[in-house]
């Protein structure tokens, strides 16, 4: 089997004239290489800088959210109070069943922790 190493000491391009064979080839091999990890070095340093910048003007990533606040309330009590199933809520409002589930497990871990701040 060939290893990487014995491809990079025999490879040959066949349109540029570099020939990895020679000491000259190896270290322009070596030098597109650094060049190549710099220009993507920089393109993370300039999309993380991109981000930064846009979370300081108070906009954020991602799709917005299908339900509003009203529709997760309304989902989770419906399905907790036994009126309707989570299956019937999901084709109601168009979202999966592990969302509902998602909704309804967040609405019971607020309202135990707000039955333990009471208590």
């Amino acid at each position: 089997m060939l290893k990487l190493h014995d491809f990079c000491n025999r490879a040959r391009s066949l349109t540029e004239a570099i020939d990895t064979t020679t000491a000259a080839g190896r270290m322009m091999m070596q030098m597109v290489g650094g060049f190549a990890e710099f220009e993507r070095a920089m393109i993370r340093e300039r999309t993380s800088a991109g981000l930064a910048q846009a979370r300081a003007e108070g906009r954020i990533g991602g799709r917005r959210p299908k339900l509003g606040d009203k529709q997760r309330r309304e989902i989770a009590e419906s399905v907790t109070s036994g009126r309707k199933s989570g299956a019937e809520m999901a084709r109601l409002y168009g979202v999966s069943e592990p969302t509902v589930s998602r909704i309804v497990a967040a609405h019971r871990q607020q309202f135990s922790q707000q039955q333990r701040e009471q208590a």
